[in-house]
């Protein structure tokens, strides 16, 4: 079983967009080093956390876990049963059986939710339910502190919304739900100016507030292909106003985009889930 630290270093390497490999003793026979359920993270240079016995078993599962991160097709897990003795010339005479598994960054679901107000509130309850790492970025502390308790969820207080843009990294999937559309601008501009991909940025609003976005936006010279790509306003039309309601509008947006991402990966066709667009 992994422990906290092991986990806790797993969502750190995945926030930062580092490629990693966990490998965890899942079966074992006779005398070995470590005991089951022993993990370990490698990257590409070698071990980086933990341990599964280290020297010559560290080594191996080091070489391959180096294979698995340079493969971009195919399986990113594996399986290996391993005679310490008669494969690896290790005095102990026991089995070891290994699995590894491969993370990229382009693996890993990021999400950014600026604003902390009703309707991130129950967004974020959401996501915390799903393998992804959300980060709620707002000016207020109080409203910072109502939000669930969740390794998957990382509360950030930040003198200016804008300032929450350093956390925004390549690959982050956005979405913009503060105060109001004087606090929301400002964020996108900043968005834009930082120039990293985003597979998804979405801003609460009407259709009147996403109007009037787009033309500040096109008056502060931004790139067109980049306003065009804001989906304003955010989440699918499931039912009424309230937080709940428009929450899981948003979520079933944001699920959507993901599979549509994890389809276009594999080489699946993307129209057999659907494709995102403006309300």
């Amino acid at each position: 079983m992994h422990d906290r630290a092991f986990l806790e270093e797993s969502a750190r390497l995945q926030r930062e967009g580092v490629a990693y490999c966990t490998v965890t003793i899942v079966d074992a026979r006779g005398s070995i080093p470590q005991e089951i359920g022993a993990s370990a993270l490698f990257g590409e240079s070698g071990l980086m956390s933990g341990t599964v016995g280290g020297g010559r078993l560290e080594a191996r599962c080091a070489d391959v876990a180096r294979a698995l991160l340079a493969t971009r097709s195919g399986s990113r897990t594996r399986f290996e049963r391993l005679s310490l003795h008669a494969d690896l010339g290790m005095t102990c005479a026991g089995e070891v059986t290994l699995y590894y598994e491969a993370h990229h960054p382009e693996d890993s679901w990021n999400i950014a939710v600026f604003g902390a107000g009703h309707v991130a509130q129950k967004l974020c309850r959401f996501l915390a339910e799903f393998d992804c790492h959300t980060t709620c970025i707002d000016t207020r502390e109080d409203w910072l502190a109502r939000l669930p308790v969740s390794s998957r969820l990382e509360p950030i207080r930040v003198a200016r919304f804008t300032d929450g843009v350093e956390a925004v990294r390549d690959g982050t999937v956005v979405v913009v739900m503060t105060m109001g559309h004087l606090t929301d601008i400002p964020i996108v501009e900043a968005l834009a100016l930082k120039n990293v991909r985003m597979p998804y940025l979405g801003v609460i609003g009407s259709k009147s507030k996403a109007a009037l976005m787009r033309r500040q936006l096109h008056k502060a010279k931004l790139p067109q292909q980049f306003i065009d790509a804001i989906v304003c306003p955010v989440g699918d039309k499931i039912g009424g106003n309230t937080p709940p309601e428009v929450a899981l509008g948003v979520l079933s947006q944001l699920v959507r985009q993901r599979r549509q991402a994890e389809a276009k990966v594999q080489g699946s066709p993307s129209s057999a889930i659907g494709t995102i667009r403006e309300a």
